[in-house]
């Protein structure tokens, strides 16, 4: 029930019948009740709604990492919004209600700068993983200061391993620890960051591996 506590035209708190009175700032103000919605959805929003859902599902493991390295392409929206929005628009596969997310296609960083040459991600003992790429300081902005960005996803746990910028690109390799992952297969991937964090690289899909 509303409360009215400046008079029959002051403002008031609570619900009137189908309206909402509050105060925002100091700020009086009115909104009517939302529609109760009494139509079912239509079978193309059921398809997108469950899209959007798987969507961001997947982007919430890495939103941290997607607030650095999808920030450049961003236009009005977050780093992690703009990712859900390339996922949701080509990553999602198969048929309702059975979609999956093709991970080979998924970017976990995007921009101009460029890549490391040959990327590649391998199992090693104790859980680790070891990234490694070669140095192509030179081509285009790549220096060799830029820092790699790896990452190590889990689709059995749904969750994420990775780092916002590791080793420089002329180190050649990195290792990450995915130990509590040991046994499962997981999907990798390799960025760069330039070491001022202002370029970003288009992320390379590095395969599909079981840690060990």
């Amino acid at each position: 029930m509303g409360k009215i506590s400046k008079g029959i035209l002051g403002g008031f708190s609570g619900t009137v019948g189908t309206v909402i009175g509050g105060s925002w700032k100091g700020i009086d103000y009115m909104r009517s009740q939302p529609a109760r919605r009494t139509r079912r959805s239509s079978e193309a929003q059921l398809q997108q709604q469950a899209k959007f859902a798987l969507a961001i599902k997947f982007v919430q493991t890495m939103a941290g990492l997607f607030m650095i390295s999808f920030r450049n392409n961003a236009v009005r929206m977050t780093g992690t919004n703009n990712a859900q929005a390339y996922t949701l628009k080509n990553c999602i596969t198969g048929v309702y209600p059975a979609y999956t997310i093709d991970y080979s296609r998924v970017l976990v960083s995007r921009g101009d700068l460029p890549n490391g040459g040959n990327p590649a991600s391998a199992a090693q003992p104790a859980g680790i993983v070891r990234f490694s790429w070669v140095d192509n300081s030179g081509v285009g902005r790549a220096l060799p200061t830029d820092k790699a960005i790896l990452v190590v996803y889990c689709p059995a746990d749904n969750a994420a391993l990775y780092t916002t910028g590791s080793a420089a690109r002329s180190a050649l390799l990195d290792d990450m620890d995915a130990s509590i992952f040991t046994g499962k297969q997981v999907e990798t991937y390799l960025g760069f960051i330039s070491e001022d964090g202002k370029e970003i690289a288009q992320s390379f899909y590095t395969g599909t591996l079981t840690v060990l």
